[in-house]
């Protein structure tokens, strides 16, 4: 017989924070397939792969895929239908096949493309939940995230700080997930809205997690790629 692959969320970093459904997911598996990047000294590296490890998982059946830092998706996709491939070979072979996503697999992840994939093409995919980095950043810093009849946008570091402005003068709350890539719309905004209060995190869910909502502390920071804020 064949099984589904199954797509388990890790969360946002904590390997306590997975879910026990995906946690069994894991145990069960014949084969992971874990994300990784190669960094500019040629290392290979993991965030997915370190939860999996502190999960106690079998290292041998987990096996990686190299995705490219490049704002370029083309060599993405490439690498994507390479394991496209690799997956719909191990699953014929009756192996239970694992992908793995930080987060949620749904949330702001490029997974979801070979996950689309999978169902054109009538392939039995499941999918575990997985909680995203800023529901994690609100329980760090003790946050009432949205409250009564809040309501909350959820967008990508792509914008400038004319637009985050007039998002903030919604009276919205803003989660911005890809901080790194708005370090100065946000820097301006800090400084034209003094009324509101900006969070900021960094690897939140790992050893070298950070919170402040200081703002001259926010005003000095470089977001690294892992940083997230939450604007109330």
């Amino acid at each position: 017989m064949s099984y589904p692959i199954c797509f388990v969320s890790l969360g946002p970093g904590d390997p306590e924070l997975i879910t026990l459904k995906g946690l069994k997911k894991l145990r069960q598996a014949d084969i992971i397939y874990c994300p990784a990047t190669i960094s500019k000294s040629g290392q290979l590296l993991s965030r997915a792969a370190r939860i999996i490890e502190e999960l106690e998982i079998e290292k041998s059946v987990v096996q990686f895929f190299t995705l490219p830092m490049s704002k370029d998706r083309t060599e993405v996709w490439k690498v994507y239908d390479t394991l496209y491939e690799k997956a719909i070979s191990a699953r014929d072979k009756e192996k239970k096949v694992v992908i793995v996503a930080e987060g949620d697999a749904g949330f702001y992840s490029s997974i979801q493309y070979i996950y689309d994939k999978f169902k054109e093409n009538r392939i039995e995919v499941e999918r575990t939940a997985g909680i995203p980095a800023f529901i994690a950043a609100g329980a760090l810093a003790g946050l009432h995230i949205v409250k009564q009849e809040e309501q909350i946008i959820v967008i990508p570091g792509m914008l400038t700080a004319e637009e985050l402005s007039k998002k903030i003068k919604t009276g919205n709350v803003i989660v911005i997930m890809k901080l790194s890539q708005c370090v100065e719309a946000v820097h301006t905004c800090i400084r034209l809205h003094p009324e509101t209060n900006f969070h900021y995190f960094e690897n939140v869910g790992t050893g070298e997690e950070f919170y402040t909502s200081d703002r001259k502390q926010i005003q000095r920071k470089i977001f690294p790629y892992f940083s997230l804020m939450i604007i109330q």
